[in-house]
C-alpha cells in the first residue's frame, strides 16, 4: 500500500480525457478535471518531483487548471504529434441531401470509393488506400466498391471536425524546498534528465556562440557572432552527444515528418503501437474482438449503447488507447531519478509500468477496471517476471 507521505519520485501517466469516448463510463466521470485528484498525486510525489500527464486537445486545459489548482508548477507542454488519427467529422451536405424528398438515391453516382464492410451486418465503412479485392482485411470480409454521389447543395465540403494529429501532455513540478540544488541533494528530484533523452542525430560540430575572428575586404578584423552552440571563441562545439530535448515528439510517420521535413531529425520519435508491442505478455489470455481502436464488441453498460462500426482484428489486449512503449521510455526517463519509484494512477493496460521496468526504476500503478487490471499485470510481468502485484 502506498502511505500518504512523499514515496514516489515521478508520475507518468495517461488519464482520462473525459470525451465519454465510444461510450466508455469511465472517460466520464471528470476525474481527470478535480482537483483533489491532482491533490493526492502531490502529496505521493518528493519536493521537486515531476508530473507528466497526457490529455485530450479539446479538453487538455481543465485538466491542467486543475493541476495547477492542486498546487503544482505548471513547467511546460510536450507536443506528441502523430499521422493515424482517425477523422471524426460528419458530412454535412450529405445530410442536408438526405432532408430532400428521394434523398441520396436521387443524386448523380460521381464515382467510387473502396472500403472494408463488416460481416457482422452492422452499418458503418471505413475506407483505405491498401485495399485489395477479395483479400480479408482484419479477419473481416472485404466489400465491393461503395458509391460516392454528387452533393449540390450549398454544404457541399462542410464537416464538423478537424483530423487529430496530436496529444498534448502536462509537465509540472511539486514545488522546490529551497533551490535545485537544495532540493537534488535532500530528495534526489528536481531536474530532468537532458542527457538521458537526447535525440540521435548526425554527429557533428557546430560553430560556437562567441564571436568569430574575420577579415573582410578593405577593413580591419572584426568580430562576428552567429549565435548558437558552445566554446571558446574560434573555435567548434561537439554536437556528438545528440540534439537537447524539446517539447516536441512525433511518430516517425510521413505525415508528421512532412510537416517539417529539414528539422524532424530533431526531435524524439516514437511509431505507433505494433500488434506484437500491444499484446507482448498477454499471448495467452483470450481474444476479443476490437471496435475502433480496441474497444470490445460485447455489448455491455457500460457501452451506452455506442453504435458499433469500425473493427479490427481481435487481440488480447483489447484497451482502446494503448501509448507506445518507446514513448513511454522517453518520458518516464525524462523525469524519474536513477533508483527512483515512478507511479501512474490510471495504468490502463501497463504501458508505463514496463517503461518503467524496461528503464530500470520501481513502479506502483493503479487500475479501477478490472478487465484492464489483469492485462497491465500480464503486460508488466513481462518485463518483470519477478513483481509482485497487489
Amino acid at each position: 500500500m502506498i502511505d500518504a507521505g512523499e514515496q514516489v519520485d515521478s508520475i507518468v501517466t495517461d488519464p482520462p480525457y473525459e470525451l465519454g469516448f465510444m461510450g466508455k463510463s469511465w472517460d466520464s466521470t471528470g476525474i481527470a478535471f478535480q482537483k483533489e485528484t491532482w491533490e493526492l498525486a502531490l502529496q505521493l510525489l518528493k519536493p521537486g518531483g515531476h508530473l507528466l500527464a497526457f490529455g485530450g486537445s479539446r479538453t487538455y486545459h481543465r485538466m491542467a487548471v486543475a493541476i495547477e489548482d492542486a498546487g503544482f508548477e505548471i513547467r511546460d507542454q510536450i507536443m506528441w504529434l502523430y499521422g493515424s488519427g482517425f477523422p471524426k467529422s460528419r458530412n454535412i451536405g450529405k445530410d442536408m441531401e438526405k432532408r430532400k424528398v428521394g434523398g441520396i438515391k436521387n443524386l448523380k453516382k460521381i464515382g467510387e470509393k473502396r472500403g472494408i464492410k463488416l460481416e457482422t451486418g452492422t452499418q458503418g465503412y471505413s475506407y483505405s488506400k491498401e485495399y485489395v479485392p477479395g483479400i480479408s482485411m482484419g479477419g473481416k470480409q472485404i466489400s465491393g466498391d461503395i458509391p460516392v454521389y454528387e452533393i449540390t447543395n450549398a454544404y457541399a465540403g462542410w464537416g464538423t471536425a478537424l483530423k487529430p494529429a496530436h496529444e498534448p501532455i502536462v509537465m509540472a513540478r511539486k514545488p522546490l524546498e529551497g533551490t535545485v540544488a537544495d532540493n537534488v541533494l535532500k530528495h534526489g528530484t528536481g531536474g530532468i534528465n537532458i542527457d538521458g533523452c537526447r535525440v540521435e542525430g548526425q554527429k557533428q560540430c557546430v560553430p560556437n556562440a562567441q564571436f568569430h575572428k574575420h577579415k573582410f575586404a578593405n577593413a580591419e578584423t572584426v568580430n562576428v557572432g552567429i549565435g548558437y552552440g558552445t566554446g571558446r571563441s574560434g573555435e567548434m562545439s561537439d554536437n556528438s552527444q545528440g540534439r537537447f530535448p524539446a517539447n516536441v515528439i512525433h511518430d516517425g510517420s510521413a505525415e508528421a515528418t512532412a510537416g517539417f521535413p529539414h528539422t524532424a531529425a530533431r526531435f524524439f520519435y516514437s511509431p505507433k503501437v505494433s500488434r506484437d508491442e500491444r499484446n507482448r505478455g498477454v499471448e495467452h489470455m483470450p481474444k476479443k474482438d476490437k471496435v475502433f481502436n480496441g474497444q470490445s464488441d460485447t455489448r455491455s453498460k457500460d457501452m451506452k449503447g455506442v453504435e458499433q462500426k469500425f473493427t479490427t482484428e481481435p487481440a488480447a489486449n483489447h484497451h482502446p488507447t494503448v501509448k507506445p512503449l518507446d514513448l513511454m521510455k522517453y518520458l518516464v526517463r525524462l523525469v524519474t531519478p536513477p533508483g527512483g519509484i515512478c507511479l501512474d494512477p490510471f495504468m490502463g493496460s501497463g504501458s508505463t509500468g514496463m517503461a518503467a521496468k524496461d528503464e530500470g526504476f520501481d513502479f506502483i500503478g493503479i487500475e479501477k477496471e478490472e478487465e484492464y487490471f489483469v492485462i497491465a499485470e500480464q503486460r508488466i510481468k513481462s518485463s518483470a517476471p519477478l513483481m509482485d502485484f497487489i
